[in-house]
């Protein structure tokens, strides 16, 4: 950790995290139960098989409904037959936060439903979604099988990148607050549903209901490992979203929606945008010797400062935009291997260079000299160093 007094909270890392949330299909949910218990009378909830540490008792809040998950059940289903959109389930996801990832939820979960959420009627629905019939849907085999992904909104929210400029003009460039307080005095590190104070507000057109993402500060003056003169910048790290809950004439109350990370006061706030998903598409090329670009990379840091890093991690390399890398490009992964070929009498023994084949990466953030990779599959570690090739 980048910090060796700080408090860990655990990272959920899985090479997949559909944000369709397919319940379980070879586990039977238990029979339905009152669905709109009052606050005075909280429904205890049914036992049942879950990976999640789901509520034994609900009291549902004014306005909300309950829904028992069901064989088939996912959240984009049920975003679009309770609030009318199916892109609205990170709504669901957020009210029903021990659901630890959403592409997973299991036959007699209990889900927090807030039908005043329902802000898009079918008209502002994509056509390819709102043509569909559920008959249409389900009669297609495939449509059962929600595609895997390679990077999804948990990976956005711990994704690191390179500020060449310096974090603290990076900061200003975006136009970022800062977190100046937190309710609870006594505690330093925050997470999930907790309260954070910020120093902008109406005047500078911070609004209720606005979310930010929290940015780090993971690493200063980082310089290049095969080249300790050049200087790649410092390394800012993506750790979590707040919403804005109350707005004052200079300063704001948010609470923290979601974090994989630690926040503290001092942390940056930057407006937020929802991140595309990328599917994951994987190379078959990677027999050995992998052939190498002429402007392949370089891994230049890994996430937490890891030495190894494999399935699920982040790396930055040393390559960006202005060398031909996008956002949703696959790499591979090598590295070179040199050995002697000529005889042990030789004062200046002959040599022998090869790559072998270590990974697929994807990229999923791009500056104009550098760029975040996020690891797909490995066969073997990743280490700072090693070749990334397009």
């Amino acid at each position: 950790m980048h910090q060796p007094n700080r408090r860990h909270i655990g990272r959920l890392r899985t090479l997949a995290v559909a944000p369709l949330a397919l319940a379980a299909l070879s586990m039977a949910g238990p029979g339905l139960w009152a669905q709109e218990p009052t606050a005075a009378s909280p429904t205890q909830v049914e036992a049942h098989a879950s990976k999640w540490d789901y509520p034994k008792e609900l009291k549902v809040p004014e306005g909300s409904r309950t829904h028992i998950v069901q064989k088939g059940d996912t959240l984009w289903d049920l975003s679009g037959k309770y609030l009318g959109n199916p892109y609205a389930w990170p709504q669901i996801w957020e009210l029903n936060q021990w659901i630890k990832d959403p592409h997973w939820i299991y036959p007699g979960d209990p889900l927090i439903i807030d039908l005043a959420r329902g802000v898009a009627g079918p008209e502002s629905v994509p056509g390819a979604v709102s043509d569909l019939q559920p008959d249409q849907r389900r009669a297609d085999p495939s449509a059962m099988r929600h595609p895997e992904l390679g990077f999804a909104f948990q990976d956005f929210i711990q994704l690191p990148y390179l500020a060449s400029e310096g974090a603290e003009a990076h900061y200003k460039a975006q136009g970022a607050f800062t977190i100046t307080a937190n309710r609870r005095e006594d505690r330093q590190f925050l997470t999930q549903g907790e309260t954070i104070y910020m120093n902008g507000g109406s005047d500078q057109g911070v609004k209720a209901g606005d979310r930010f993402l929290v940015l780090k500060t993971m690493a200063r003056n980082l310089v290049h490992p095969a080249h300790p003169k050049q200087k790649l910048g410092d390394v800012v790290q993506q750790i979590g979203v707040v919403r804005v809950v109350t707005t004052l004439a200079k300063g704001s109350v948010a609470v923290i929606e979601r974090t994989m990370d630690t926040v503290q006061q001092g942390d940056h706030l930057v407006h937020f945008t929802e991140p595309a998903n990328l599917p994951l598409a994987l190379r078959s090329d990677t027999k050995d010797p992998v052939k190498v670009a002429a402007n392949a990379a370089q891994i230049v840091w890994s996430r937490d400062n890891h030495q190894n890093s494999g399935n699920g991690d982040m790396i930055l390399v040393d390559k960006g935009s202005n060398d031909g890398l996008k956002v949703g490009d696959v790499l591979l992964g090598v590295r070179v291997k040199t050995f002697p070929v000529g005889s042990d009498g030789d004062k200046k023994p002959a040599q022998e260079s090869t790559t072998h084949y270590l990974a697929q990466v994807l990229v999923v953030k791009a500056e104009a000299k550098t760029a975040t990779c996020r690891v797909l599959r490995s066969s073997e570690e990743l280490r700072t160093g090693d070749t990334i090739t397009q």
